[in-house]
């Protein structure tokens, strides 16, 4: 019984060393090769026959507009990860961006751009740009944003998307084109102005300019497309899986604040769910000399279910 039990040990001990060699042998590498080429499979998505951004039209005809295009379906159709939390962001996000643009008369497709610059969250770029809508601080300060140590708008959604109409606007008024006004946001006014006159063209799609500003508007013309119909290139995410609108009331303060964590309290919420809701307050501290009203959101409840299926 004793030699039958160490002969069945020894078996079960000798098998992994079995499959080891077997999965090292050369007979395992072409039965990987052939299931590698069986099974995996990547493809080139193809692009849609007509692209517009603004109403206006993407020459698909010209070979270098096509490839730049091309470049940017490719890379957010394979950086899954990004794309799928850009997806489910933009449940919570893009009905209050169009809400603000349709509000100021720009197209909605510049949601597109908030998307491209900052991936939907409050990040700060190397350069000092900040929130949504990257703007710098003076830039900011220009469009009417508070910024100082205890208050940056530049964080607050909903007031730097109306800055950024702003620019839009000036913007349109100086270029007559949506799809210019977007190369601008990246470059600048002057420096596109400068490019349209040593080229003596007026279209977007004419005009040579910086990679980064190439790469810049085929990203957002490629994101509206894939963000709109995820489905056609591969992404298949359930309504319950995306991120719905936060739930929130206002309460109007026109007096300082000495412990936002104490009016946290107050509200029946955490200093933490108050932040969240309100990264514009940037210290623990709201001081308040000139009597002036800030609208601070107070969460009133967690998920709600309103995007289950």
């Amino acid at each position: 019984m004793k030699m039958l039990q160490r002969f069945f040990f020894l078996l079960l001990a000798l098998i992994p060393l079995a499959l080891l060699f077997l999965y090292f042998s050369p007979r395992s590498d072409e039965a990987l090769r052939q299931k590698f080429l069986t099974e995996y499979q990547i493809f080139s998505p193809p692009l849609p026959d007509s692209l517009d951004f603004a109403g206006e039209q993407v020459p698909l005809n010209q070979f270098d507009v096509r490839e730049r295009i091309e470049r940017e379906f490719l890379v957010n159709t394979y950086w899954q990860s990004q794309t799928i939390l850009l997806l489910k962001r933009s449940a919570r996000w893009f009905p209050v961006l169009d809400s603000i643009l349709i509000k100021n008369n720009i197209p909605t497709d510049f949601k597109f751009l908030a998307a491209a610059e900052s991936g939907l969250i409050n990040i700060v770029s190397p350069a000092g740009a900040v929130g949504y809508w990257q703007f710098l601080k003076a830039t900011g300060k220009k469009y009417g944003l508070e910024i100082n140590d205890e208050i940056d708008e530049r964080y607050h959604v909903e007031k730097s998307t109306e800055a950024a109409c702003q620019y839009f606007r000036k913007a349109y008024e100086t270029f007559n084109s949506w799809s210019l006004v977007a190369a601008s946001y990246n470059m600048g006014m002057d420096g596109l102005e400068n490019q349209i006159e040593k080229q003596k063209v007026t279209s977007y799609y004419d005009l040579l300019l910086n990679d980064e500003t190439f790469r810049y508007v085929a990203r957002i013309i490629a994101m509206k497309e894939i963000l709109t119909y995820p489905e056609k290139y591969g992404f298949h995410i359930r309504k319950k899986d995306l991120y719905s609108p936060y739930q929130y009331s206002d309460i109007c303060i026109d007096n300082s604040v000495d412990d936002l964590a104490e009016l946290a309290l107050s509200q029946n919420i955490n200093y933490k769910k108050l932040k969240l809701l309100n990264p514009w307050l940037r210290q623990n501290t709201l001081t308040d000399k000139s009597g002036k009203s800030y609208f601070i959101k107070i969460l009133q409840q967690e998920y709600t279910g309103i995007l289950s299926e």
